[in-house]
């Protein structure tokens, strides 16, 4: 290490952590240190975007999918703000993400430089390891440290470095701290773990609730559903930790979920979190007991009330409570809701099969299942595309991406670049609507780039389409919600790409079928009507709200023309 540049030490030890990628765009404050990733090509590759959210977004994806350190790299100033997104999106999904961040010459540092801003400032908020290195004797170490604790706190960290220091040469031998991360293996205590079974054995209408902690313990999850008869009922960040059709699977819950998962919360007598901090309390029940499973014992009770909190992993957590249990034979609740759901499978069925004109969201999902392969990688939007993605395309052993507690739009498309990145011989595709598309369209060129075979579904409806809804179940009236039109299969094109643009039935499954024969970047732009995704079950007010909007709707235009509306309710009655 003796002699060597600082940048090229700390390229080694990004090496030396497994990193294999770092997303950025290059600029005067981090060259030094591209320059020492330059020569490191065949090792560790940067990936450059077209925007740093694109790049962070993208960190985040790669973490949450692999569960390895997300890393991104940003100049100081503008670059610096543009990672905020992404970072956010890794702290609220606790994905761990290292920020290489840049900032002016050390001596100009507090001097108002160029482009110079209050980093540390502006990223103590959003990060668990926030530090500016003074020397280059101390970058070494610090990034040791942030490594490190971004793992431990599954989180993000910054390390700003002015650029300067990349450049500067180590003086002396310098005796590295440890660079790896050993995780606890926690189990709760047996008192907690008796009193658990105590309210499994008294319970007769038990319900799992399960979210992404649960993501690395699908057998045992299934092994303890059947062991207490409990139908399970997944989040949204949970999709695919059980197959959709599996038959203790209820589906999604909440404002996305379905009908069988809502009243079957509603009746529960003992609800069972496991790994999850689902946040809308309104679709949890009232005084009803509950266990709690999660790593994190800051967790436990966070959001409902529990009565036993099981502080642990939470495989190991569900095969020693099994461990105590005697399995139950049969349980009336499950096999009834058993029932329902197979009914609202069937009644998902009629209208993802429907050959109508035009098109609407859930027949594209049905080409989506059929074109899906075994093990792909498939990267949600936020709007509505998450809900169609959730309840009308099934998922067996493929995985999912998207942002779940901050929920930005444009997460689709950064998501699917970085699946394509950590899972290259994987079929990855990305859903979004064309509002959250749009805010990152620029970055598909990055695809085209790097030859990442990414297949793009935008769902066309030239509208914020959630928003839309959202404003008409508060009972106002539409505004500031219509987009102007885009042809973004003529857009990919432009990029390098493949495009294919679908306006009709008719032309859905064979420009499909053709888009997914192709080994390069493709974007699908399928052009739907805009149908509002009502939830599985709608509730009072917003029944009140809707009818309001409707009224309001009537003295503007004139009409009561709302086909969307009808059809929506035909399903859900």
């Amino acid at each position: 290490m003796f002699d060597k540049r600082t940048g090229e030490v700390m390229a080694q030890q990004l090496i030396d952590c497994g990193v294999q990628h770092v997303y950025g765009m290059p600029g005067d404050s981090i060259n030094e240190l591209i320059d020492d990733l330059r020569k490191r090509k065949e090792e560790i590759e940067f990936i450059q975007v077209r925007h740093e959210e694109t790049g962070a977004l993208s960190a985040a994806a790669y973490a949450k999918l692999t569960g390895k350190l997300g890393v991104t790299m940003a100049i100081a100033g503008p670059g610096a703000v543009h990672l905020l997104n992404g970072l956010y999106d890794a702290k609220a999904d606790k994905a761990p993400v290292l920020a290489i961040v840049g900032q002016v010459h050390s001596e100009e540092v507090g001097t108002g430089a160029f482009q110079e801003i209050n980093l540390e400032r502006m990223f103590d908020d959003v990060a668990v390891f926030n530090k500016r290195a003074e020397t280059e004797a101390q970058l070494p170490d610090l990034l040791n440290q942030a490594i490190r604790e971004a793992y431990a706190a599954s989180g993000v960290s910054v390390l700003i470095v002015p650029d300067d220091l990349f450049a500067k040469k180590q003086k002396s031998q310098v005796r590295l701290t440890s660079p790896g991360y050993v995780r606890p293996r926690v189990i709760p205590a047996m008192e907690d773990l008796k009193e658990a079974r105590h309210l499994l054995e008294q319970a007769e209408k038990p319900l799992i609730l399960a979210g992404q902690g649960a993501s690395s313990a699908r057998s045992s999850l299934i092994e303890f559903a059947e062991t207490i008869k409990a139908p399970i009922i997944l989040s949204l960040l949970a999709k695919g930790v059980i197959p959709d059709h599996h038959p203790y699977c209820l589906g999604q819950h909440g404002q996305i979920g379905t009908k069988p998962a809502y009243h079957a919360m509603k009746e529960t007598d003992l609800l069972i979190l496991i790994g999850t901090q689902f946040p809308y309390r309104d679709f949890l029940p009232d005084n009803v007991k509950a266990i709690q499973i999660d790593l994190r014992p800051e967790n436990i009770g966070k959001h409902y009330p529990v009565d036993v909190g099981l502080p642990g992993d939470a495989e190991a957590t569900m095969k020693a409570l099994q461990e105590l249990l005697t399995p139950v034979e049969e349980r009336q609740y499950l096999t009834y809701y058993q029932e329902k759901m197979n009914d609202w499978r069937i009644a998902l069925q009629e209208e993802k099969r429907s050959t109508s004109n035009p098109l609407h969201a859930p027949q594209v999902m049905y080409q989506l299942e059929k074109l899906m392969k075994p093990g792909a990688v498939i990267s949600g939007d936020v709007g509505n595309s998450t809900v169609w993605v959730s309840r009308f395309l099934p998922f067996v052993d493929q995985k999912f991406v998207m942002s779940g507690w901050l929920a930005t739009m444009g997460s689709g498309l950064p998501g699917a670049l970085a699946a394509q990145v950590a899972y290259p011989e994987r079929q990855v595709i990305g859903i979004a609507g064309d509002g959250g598309f749009s805010m990152v369209m620029h970055d598909f060129v990055t695809a085209v780039k790097y030859d990442l075979p990414i297949k793009m579904v935008v769902l066309n409806n030239s509208k914020i389409g959630m928003i839309k809804y959202e404003q008409e179940q508060m009972g106002h009236l539409n505004y500031a919600t219509d987009l102007g039109e885009i042809d973004f299969a003529k857009f990919a094109e432009a990029c390098g790409g493949e495009g294919y643009r679908v306006e009709n039935y008719e032309d859905l499954e064979s420009k499909m079928n053709q888009a997914f024969l192709s080994n390069k970047p493709v974007l699908i732009d399928v052009v739907i009507e805009d149908v509002a995704p009502l939830p599985g079950k709608i509730d009072y007010t917003s029944a009140v709200n809707f009818s309001k909007y409707v009224i309001k709707n009537f003295f503007e235009s004139g009409t009561l023309d709302l086909p969307d509306l009808k059809k929506s309710l035909k399903r859900l009655t």
